[in-house]
């Protein structure tokens, strides 16, 4: 199996904010791009949702997936384990459990490696990430992010 290089990216005008992520997934000669806006979210959110959304297209199970992101709160959760001792006292306190909680499930699927860039450091494919997301943001077809939604106590119908 060729392993797959993924950049990820999150996005929000205003945080909270309309927001949105981009993905670009390679595998050998193979590239795929992802994005999505959502009309209330935030920076972090999108970030997670990102990596989310782009190990969920992954197509087998048991990838080796490398990915590059710009976000420390993503990173760091992951690389220094802050997420597995999150999940042990059931996400109590912490933001974002819902996606956490996505996370995980599809994380445990694949081996993942994450690496932390600086963000706009003209990296080409972090630099397009960006792009995505913040068109995403800026679309016309924003979803609600049901999960920030209920988060923040909102009622909606």
């Amino acid at each position: 199996m060729a392993e797959i290089t993924m950049y990820t990216d999150g996005a929000s005008q205003g945080n909270p904010g309309p927001g949105g992520y981009g993905v670009v997934l390679i595998s050998g000669p193979y590239r795929k791009e992802l994005s999505a806006g959502y009309a209330h979210t935030t920076n972090n959110r999108m970030e997670l949702l990102a990596v989310i959304v782009g190990l969920e297209a992954l197509k087998r199970e048991g990838e080796q997936v490398t990915v590059y992101s710009d976000s420390r709160y993503v990173v760091d959760a992951v690389e220094k384990g802050w997420v597995f001792a999150w999940e042990k006292k059931g996400f109590n306190g912490k933001k974002n459990p819902d996606l956490w909680k996505r996370f995980l499930s599809v994380y445990r699927r694949h081996r993942v490696r994450f690496v932390w860039v600086k963000g706009h450091a003209e990296i080409p494919e972090n630099e397009r990430c960006d792009r995505l997301a913040v068109a995403a943001a800026s679309s016309d077809h924003l979803m609600e992010d049901v999960g920030y939604q209920a988060e923040e106590g909102t009622m909606f119908g």
